[in-house]
C-alpha cells in the first residue's frame, strides 16, 4: 500500500525518528501505526546491541530534591559524545528518569530501569532514544539519601553531582555550610565521612603498606607498627571528609569548620557521582 507524506510526518512527530526510518517502518507495517512504532523500537534495540561495547564517557548528572529538603535523588545518564550530552531530548530523558526515581525510590539501577516513564519503561525509553540518536545511552549510577537537611550540588558542566546529608541542623537552614562541604567533596573525593566508614580491608592494606615501607627504609622492627599507624592516620586525614583540611581555610578540618558554623553540626552521609570517573 502507498504511504502518504502526512502519515510519515505523523509518525515522525510521535516518535522523533527520521523521515526515511518512519516511511520504512510504516511500509513494513502496512500502514499500522502501532506496528510501525514497535518496528522503530526494535531498531533502537538493534542499535543498542550493536553499540554495547562502546564507551559512554560523556553524559550528565541529574538531581531531584524532595520538598522540605530532607531527601534527594541523584542519577548519571551516560552517552558517547558531549554533543549528545547537550541534546534536549537526552536532557529531558535524564530529568524524567530522576523524577520518577525520586517518587518511586527503587532499590537499584535495575529496578529503576523497570519503572514506567509515560507509556514505556525507563529501559524502553532509553532504547527508543538510542534508536533516534544512534549512540549508546545508559544509566551508570543512581543514589538517594535522606537526612535532617540534604544539600545538592552540581559541578563541572553537569558532569559531577554531590548530595550531602547534614546532622545537627536543629531546624535551621544550613544550605551555605552544606554547599561548602559539597564543594569539598567534589574537589577532594573523600572515601568516607570519617575513619569508621572506611572498609576494614582497605585499612588493613594501608597498615601493611606502612609496615613494608618502614622496613624498606631500615627502621627497627620494634617501631614498625607505630610508624604504620602514623601513616594510617595520615591516610585518614587525606581521605575521610571530616578529617580533611577544609579547602576554603586549610587552618581547620571540615569537622572544625562545621562546628564553627553551629555546635554539633556535622555530616551524616554523602554521595558523589562523576561522569567518566
Amino acid at each position: 500500500m502507498a504511504i502518504t507524506a502526512q502519515e510519515v510526518n505523523k509518525l515522525r512527530q510521535q516518535t522523533g525518528a527520521g523521515m526515511m526510518d518512519c516511511k520504512k517502518a510504516l511500509t513494513e507495517a502496512a500502514g499500522d501505526f502501532d506496528k510501525a512504532i514497535e518496528i522503530l523500537r526494535k531498531k533502537g534495540q538493534k542499535v543498542s546491541a550493536s553499540r554495547s561495547d562502546r564507551e559512554t564517557s560523556e553524559g550528565s548528572v541529574f538531581i531531584k530534591t524532595a520538598e522540605g529538603g530532607k531527601e534527594a535523588t541523584l542519577i548519571a545518564l551516560n552517552c558517547e559524545t558531549d554533543f549528545v550530552a547537550k541534546n534536549e531530548e537526552f536532557l529531558a530523558l535524564g530529568q524524567g528518569i530522576v523524577e520518577i526515581a525520586a517518587v518511586n525510590k527503587p532499590a537499584s539501577v535495575e529496578e529503576l530501569k523497570n519503572l514506567q516513564l509515560a507509556d514505556l519503561s525507563v529501559s524502553e525509553k532509553i532504547i527508543e532514544l538510542i534508536g533516534k540518536i544512534g549512540e549508546k545511552i545508559e544509566i551508570s549510577a543512581y543514589e538517594r539519601i535522606t537526612g535532617e537537611q540534604v544539600i545538592p550540588y552540581v559541578h563541572a558542566g553537569n558532569k559531577l553531582g554531590v548530595l550531602v546529608a547534614l546532622k545537627g541542623v536543629n531546624g535551621d537552614d544550613e544550605t551555605e555550610a552544606g554547599r561548602n562541604v559539597a564543594m569539598q567533596i567534589a574537589a577532594m573525593n573523600p572515601l568516607a565521612v570519617d575513619k569508621d566508614g572506611v572498609d576494614q580491608t582497605l585499612v588493613n592494606k594501608e597498615i601493611e603498606i606502612g609496615k613494608e615501607q618502614a622496613l624498606a627504609e631500615g627502621k627497627p622492627e620494634n617501631i614498625v607498627e607505630k610508624i604504620a599507624m602514623g601513616k594510617l592516620n595520615k591516610f585518614f586525614k587525606e581521605n575521610t571528609l571530616l578529617n580533611q583540611a577544609f579547602v576554603k581555610d586549610s587552618s581547620m578540618t571540615v569537622a572544625k569548620y562545621l562546628e564553627s558554623v553551629k555546635t554539633g553540626l556535622t555530616v551524616a552521609s554523602f554521595k558523589r557521582i562523576s561522569i567518566g570517573g
